[in-house]
């Protein structure tokens, strides 16, 4: 009886953290329009770590709405194969590429970025996990971890201790499953999630209809989005926008919160357009300038 009432009392206490809303007053207070004299060199350099044989769209989907998003310039590192598809279908992005042709084993950068995107479609090869973690052993700038970098990293959640704190983590419900072991409940979900973001001094985005956010003891739910956004390649957008947010300076605690919302607004602009059925992720990276124009 006793664990009862503790599940009870937690559920009820989790709603009430749920009603710290992100609304459109909340994210006018974080958001920060572009300077008149701005030139690329001070809007940031993102660089996202995406794709594999048969997945570079999700490269091509990240870096896009990174750049979408307002960041000055994009690297995007990926394996051979995906060299001439960055390059033809986004001019704008700088493309650095692997040894190996066709998934990532070696993560070399040619520069210094001020935050970093990693996991959509890398895939879970022997030679990427290795990637991965001599990455992470090295990395210190603001960082995004999601996809397969998530599930990789569910395999071996010392990792974690590698990252810098406040990371964002973007895990849908499987991922999260992943990481956090099953759950019985959404009370039970939220109470291993808070308890994981406190463990590994990490931002939680729950990915899902809606999105929360899990900030150590502090919940947020996102008020924008709808059925519209699940679909293939919608995760992918969010890592580039986030990663954006984070090159141009926001802190990842607002990062978080504007991404998702950014993201969750596109949805909502483009469906009287669209219907649910032809929203796309490429949807997404088409409504992001309106979405930033209804902030005004």
């Amino acid at each position: 009886m006793i664990s009862i009432f503790y599940v009870i009392l937690l559920y009820k206490s989790i709603q009430m953290k749920s009603s710290y809303l992100i609304t459109k007053e909340e994210i006018l207070k974080l958001y920060k329009p572009i300077d008149s004299k701005a030139h690329k060199g001070t809007q940031g350099h993102a660089v996202i770590i995406a794709g594999s044989y048969g997945k570079i769209g999700a490269a091509v989907l990240a870096s896009k709405s990174c750049l979408k998003t307002g960041c000055g310039l994009v690297t995007t590192f990926v394996p051979k194969c995906g060299y001439q598809i960055l390059q033809i279908s986004i001019p704008e992005v700088m493309v650095a590429t692997d040894e190996n042709v066709n998934f990532i084993t070696n993560i070399h950068l040619p520069l210094i970025p001020q935050a970093v995107g990693i996991g959509p479609g890398i895939g879970k090869e022997l030679g990427t996990q290795k990637a991965l973690f001599e990455f992470l052993r090295v990395n210190k700038a603001p960082l995004v971890l999601d996809a397969d970098a998530l599930n990789i990293i569910a395999e071996n959640l010392s990792w974690l201790e590698l990252v810098p704190e406040d990371t964002i983590l973007t895990p849908h419900p499987k991922e999260l499953e992943r990481l956090i072991g099953k759950w019985n409940s959404e009370a039970e979900k939220f109470q291993k999630t808070i308890a994981f973001s406190e463990k590994y001094k990490v931002i939680v985005v729950m990915k899902g209809a809606p999105t929360y956010i899990i900030n150590r003891t502090s919940v947020y739910e996102n008020t924008t989005g709808n059925a519209a956004l699940a679909t293939a390649g919608s995760g992918d957008t969010l890592t580039g926008i986030l990663t954006s947010l984070l090159a141009q300076g926001y802190e990842p605690k607002y990062a978080s919160k504007f991404g998702v919302y950014l993201h969750g607004l596109t949805a909502d602009l483009a469906l009287p357009k669209t219907g649910y059925e032809s929203f796309t992720a490429s949807t997404i990276i088409k409504y992001l300038g309106k979405a930033f124009l209804s902030l005004a």
